[in-house]
């Protein structure tokens, strides 16, 4: 069974920094495009920023420049450094993952939990 677990998020005030990672586990046989989406309060989700499996990446307009996505294929996780962090960039932050698990020969979408970001003083 294939799962995604984020860890990192937590309290920050303006102006500091935080590191996401999102680590997929389980029978997994390849892992294509990895992305973090995030979800403030009453608030429809976001795509944030996205890697492909060859290492190109996007961001949302709103974190460029202050966000950046990539990925250790060794480890199956993709990280989001985050800097310069806003009051407008508190949600909880998900990441997302398109996998192809071994007992399978098509590839599906996963989900992480989410983790809570909070920028405030």
């Amino acid at each position: 069974q294939v799962q995604l677990v984020e860890s990192g998020g937590g309290l920050v005030q303006p102006g500091g920094s935080l590191r996401l990672s999102c680590a997929a586990s389980g029978s997994i046989l390849l892992i294509y495009t990895m992305a973090w989406y995030r979800q403030a309060p009453g608030k429809q989700r976001e795509l944030v920023a996205a890697i492909t499996s060859g290492n190109s990446t996007n961001y949302a307009d709103s974190v460029k420049g202050r966000f950046t996505i990539s990925r250790d294929n060794a480890k199956n996780t993709v990280y989001l450094q985050m800097n310069s962090l806003k009051p407008e960039d508190t949600a909880v932050y998900y990441c997302k993952a398109l996998i192809v698990p071994r007992d399978t020969s098509y590839a599906r979408e996963y989900w992480g939990q989410g983790t809570q970001v909070t920028v405030s003083s």
